[in-house]
Order: C-alpha cells, then sequence, then structure tokens
C-alpha cells in the first residue's frame, strides 16, 4: 500500500497539470513578442527623445538665459528675451504678416478643395485620373514651385508667362513680387500655395463625401431638392467633422509659413532686408544669422503658443470630434 501510494504521488508530481504546457506556450509567445517590441522600437524611441523631446526641453531653457553664439546654458534673464522680441518691431510686423496670410489662404482653400472634391465625385468617368491631377502638385517641394513661380510665372520681365497672358489685353509689364503698392505680391503667394495644398484637401473631401449614406441623397431626390439645397443641406453638413480636420491642418500649415516666402522674398542678404518675412523667417535669422539662440528659442515658443491657442479656439468654436446631428 505504502510503495503504491509513493507511486502514485510520484506519477501526479511529474505530469503537468492539464493546461500547464498551453499557458508556458502563450507565455513565451507574449515574452517574445514584447523583447521584439522593445527591439524594434527602442531606437525610434530612443531617437525621438533625444533629437526631439530633450531638444525642445534644452531650448525651453534657452529660451530664458543669454546664449550668443553658443547653445550652452549662460545667465538667466527670465523672461527678458520675450519682452525683447516683442518689442522688436520687425516681428511684430512678422506677426501681421502671418495673419493676414492665414486669413487670406485658409478661406481660399478650403472653398477651392470643397469645390473640387465634390465635381470630382460627381465625374463618372475619369474621376482617378482628375484625383491624381490634382494631387501631383502636392508632391512638388515649396522651394521648387517658389522658383517656379518666382522665375518662370511672375518673374516680372516681358516674358514672364503672367507678363504674356497680360500682354494680350494691352496690360505693361508688372514685377508681380517688387511692387507693394498695391501689394501684388499676394496674387503670387496665394496661386501658390493654392496650386500646392488645394488637390491634397480635396481627397480628404473625397473621402468625407464618400462616407455619406446615399439614401439621403436619394430621399432628397425624391423630395426635389435641387443641387445647392442637397449641398446646403446633407452634404457639408455630413462634412462638418472633416471640415474641421481640414480647417485645422489647414491653419497649422498657414501659420508655419516659412519656405515659399524664404524663397521668393530672400536676397541673401542680412536680416530685415526682405520686404515680406513671416515669423519663422525672422526667427531664422536671428538664430542662424545673429546666432542669438536665446531670443531665438523664444520666439519658437511663442510661436508654439499662438498655434496652439489659434487651434484650441477654432476646435471649440467648431464643436471638433462633435457627435454629427
Amino acid at each position: 500500500m505504502t510503495a503504491t501510494g509513493t507511486t502514485s504521488l510520484r506519477g501526479s508530481a511529474a505530469r503537468p497539470a492539464p493546461g500547464t504546457a498551453p499557458r508556458r506556450r502563450r507565455l513565451t509567445e507574449r515574452r517574445s513578442k514584447a523583447v521584439a517590441f522593445v527591439v524594434l522600437t527602442a531606437p525610434m524611441l530612443i531617437g525621438l527623445g533625444v533629437f526631439r523631446y530633450v531638444a525642445i526641453g534644452w531650448s525651453f531653457l534657452l529660451s530664458f538665459s543669454e546664449a550668443r553664439r553658443t547653445i550652452s546654458l549662460g545667465n538667466w534673464v527670465g523672461l527678458d528675451n520675450y519682452q525683447q522680441l516683442l518689442s522688436d518691431e520687425r516681428f511684430r510686423d512678422s506677426l501681421t504678416m502671418i495673419v493676414l496670410f492665414t486669413a487670406m489662404i485658409v478661406p481660399i482653400t478650403f472653398a477651392g478643395s470643397l469645390g473640387l472634391a465634390v465635381l470630382v465625385n460627381r465625374v463618372r468617368s475619369g474621376r482617378a485620373f482628375f484625383r491624381t491631377a490634382f494631387l501631383l502638385p502636392a508632391a512638388v517641394s515649396y522651394v521648387a514651385a517658389a522658383m517656379i513661380w518666382k522665375m518662370a510665372l511672375f518673374s516680372g520681365v516681358p516674358s514672364g508667362l503672367a507678363n504674356t497672358l497680360g500682354a494680350l489685353f494691352g496690360a505693361d509689364a508688372t514685377p508681380w513680387i517688387q511692387t507693394q503698392s498695391p501689394p501684388l505680391y499676394w496674387i503670387v503667394l496665394v496661386t501658390l500655395r493654392l496650386w500646392l495644398q488645394v488637390g491634397l484637401y480635396m481627397i480628404l473631401f473625397i473621402a468625407g463625401l464618400q462616407s455619406i449614406p446615399q439614401h439621403l441623397y436619394e430621399a432628397a431626390a425624391l423630395d426635389g431638392a435641387g443641387a445647392w439645397r442637397t449641398f446646403r443641406s446633407i452634404t457639408f453638413p455630413m462634412l462638418r467633422n472633416t471640415s474641421v480636420a481640414i480647417l485645422l491642418l489647414m491653419l497649422i500649415a498657414a501659420l508655419q509659413a516659412f519656405d515659399e516666402f524664404y524663397a521668393i522674398f530672400s536676397t541673401g542678404a542680412s536680416l530685415g532686408s526682405e520686404p515680406v518675412r513671416t515669423p519663422l523667417m525672422h526667427l531664422y535669422g536671428v538664430a542662424l544669422q545673429d546666432q542669438d539662440y536665446g531670443v531665438g528659442s523664444a520666439g519658437a515658443f511663442l510661436l508654439t503658443l499662438l498655434i496652439v491657442l489659434v487651434t484650441l479656439l477654432q476646435g471649440r468654436m467648431l464643436g471638433f470630434s462633435r457627435d454629427k446631428d
């Protein structure tokens, strides 16, 4: 009896409990996935932390320091860098310029991309061609497009495309970029940004249009609603979240304008020689030409604060992420 009982106990101890092996397998698989996740994402996370968040934190400290020709923390100056920047008339002018540009380019681009999206979405044949044709300019760099606009379309010489078209109607050759009274350079800036961005936002609007249930349009057709009433009562309200998201993207892109302004107006001379400049152009000159990294960092955080405030205000006013009625 004793030997039999001992054998039975040893046998039960040697045998794994039911369900133990699958649990071990699942545990091993989870550990393998966790190790693979850490190995694959660690370089990206380390790079993101060092080159993004540590850099942002260091720049924030520099904005309170006297840092001329060095990125090392110097004497603590508190808010002096911010006060110096805000008292600079050139920086205030650049803020006015970017606000005007944003107020002008955002509604034009919004209306243009929405109108194109509605038209392209109604096309029964060749829809892919029109989508591609309007989207292609989004792949062109801002600098390359700005040089085309500056040197070919609005060059100011009689052989420029704009002046050639104007000559057909008897107009004299016009220096589009240099003329500031009236400010004809706005035509150059707005048409350039419109050409670059309208196709990209059109694609986003088309995605929103295709998510609208078709039975709403069928019901509107049965009620005899026309095209404008259908757009006003169905299409535009159903695109509210898409519209708010696109407006946010447009606002941020407009407030961060740099490439096309710099490529068109920069002459390579010292800071302040440009007839038109944005806050980023001004900060570029302060930080990289004057090498005043303290004031440059303060300006970067002022501009970031402006973008965040505008974004939050717009999201609050338009009800971003609010459910559809």
